[in-house]
């Protein structure tokens, strides 16, 4: 049984087991790390008041130039059964189980992406983390009365993780990497398209759940490119150094 295992491993996998298995130690441990972090990163009384503070001023902001987008999506979503399904399950299920199995999707069978990709994903999360403390921001559902609806999938956020987290978005930071990532790994056209639009339907999502201000969308894309950036210039620097 044992070299049965090992000889699967040698065969379908691009590094062996032990290279798999240590992804998942970095990925899981990445992840309770980071959502420790930010379940228990500045949650006081202070912060809280700051967070609403920063969530009234970007209110403000998108409403100056007549662009509470937020809002408009909401009820649209809200309007329509499937779409309403549509984004919350997008809320939910983008952040960790598209970008999971995205993942291994590239770790076999485009393995040469996969380190890149694994790395631009991190960076970002650890950089989002990092505006998260310095900015935290209240999302569009705790205001009632600008006419935002809170729901019950969205209320238990506050349960697993900071719910002053909105700036930047890293759902749309995740989803703008691996769906580049993957738009350019995929060879058929029609893929290619539906993950080039991924990171545009996950925009969507997480302003019709009130979760996201656009503002926080631009954000999010700008935490994915300065990542993918920095990540791109440590490897071409190292391949440098290795002529």
């Amino acid at each position: 049984m044992t070299q049965a295992v090992a000889d699967f491993g040698r065969r379908y996998l691009p590094r062996g087991w032990k290279h798999l298995a240590l992804q998942f130690v970095i990925w899981f441990g990445f992840l309770g790390a980071y959502q420790a972090a930010r379940g228990f990163a500045d949650r006081g009384p202070a912060s809280q008041a700051r967070a609403f503070t920063n969530g009234i001023r970007v209110i403000n902001f998108e409403s100056n130039l007549n662009a509470l987008y937020e809002l408009t999506f909401q009820r649209l979503a809200d309007g329509y059964t499937l779409l309403h399904s549509a984004v919350y399950f997008t809320y939910w299920f983008s952040e960790f189980g598209v970008v999971g199995i995205g993942l291994l999707y590239i770790y076999f069978r485009h393995h040469e992406s996969f380190t890149r990709t694994r790395n631009t994903l991190l960076l970002a999360n650890v950089i989002g983390l990092v505006g998260y403390v310095w900015m935290p921001t209240a999302p569009p559902r705790f205001f009632h009365a600008v006419g935002f609806e809170d729901t019950q999938f969205a209320g238990t956020v506050a349960f697993f993780a900071n719910p002053y987290a909105a700036m930047p978005s890293l759902h749309v930071a995740d989803a703008l990497i691996i769906g580049g990532a993957l738009a350019l790994v995929c060879k058929h056209w029609f893929t290619r398209i539906i993950w080039s639009l991924w990171p545009v339907w996950v925009a969507f999502s997480v302003m019709a759940t009130a979760n996201h201000y656009w503002l926080d969308c631009v954000a999010g894309a700008a935490v994915a490119l300065l990542a993918a950036g920095i990540v791109q210039l440590v490897r071409a620097r190292r391949i440098a150094n290795a002529l």
